[in-house]
């Protein structure tokens, strides 16, 4: 199965930075086939200890149900990421993230018992960085296909039409 888009944009930048990345994590097998969630997103960084379950989202649904949607993801991260990641022994706290896309209540913080984070602050997040690398000396690693193009994207569309060779 393709990740979308977004989930695919946030995994890349969660290991572009150090971290541990799973994706689209089954867990609670059911006895009668089937599996109680999906978490989209698992990400852990071993050396600042920092492990956060994100759940990008492109719906248009109302609150309400992003709210029950959201609970139901972020409760059964909590319950399962601990056996995901157990090999690391202690865990710190999950940091449960929704990443939004269309989110017009901007005085909403959280959702689901995660915090929310709007499109707009993760894409100026990963605009200041692949703007401080200039590709000719610091290219973003090839397997970060996104990553890499956005930063194709800052380097050459910001500058006038001139070839610096």
């Amino acid at each position: 199965m393709m990740p979308n888009f977004l989930e695919q944009l946030v995994a890349e930048w969660y290991e572009f930075r150090g971290y541990f990345v799973r994706r689209n994590v089954h867990v609670g097998k059911l006895s009668k086939g089937g599996y109680e969630c999906e978490l989209d997103i698992i990400a852990f960084n071993p050396i600042n200890r920092h492990l956060v379950h994100i759940e990008p989202s492109m719906d248009s649904d109302s609150w309400d149900k992003r709210e029950r949607r959201f609970t139901r993801k972020f409760s059964a991260g909590k319950k399962y990421i601990p056996e995901i990641f157990s090999g690391f022994g202690d865990l710190p706290e999950i940091y449960p993230i929704a990443v939004f896309v269309f989110a017009s209540d901007k005085s909403r913080t959280s959702v689901g018992g995660g915090k929310i984070l709007h499109i707009k602050e993760l894409m100026n997040e990963i605009k200041n960085t692949v703007n401080k690398k200039k590709i000719q000396n610091a290219a973003i690693p090839e397997q970060f296909v996104i990553l890499r193009s956005l930063q194709f994207a800052a380097n050459f569309w910001t500058h006038d039409d001139q070839y610096d060779n």
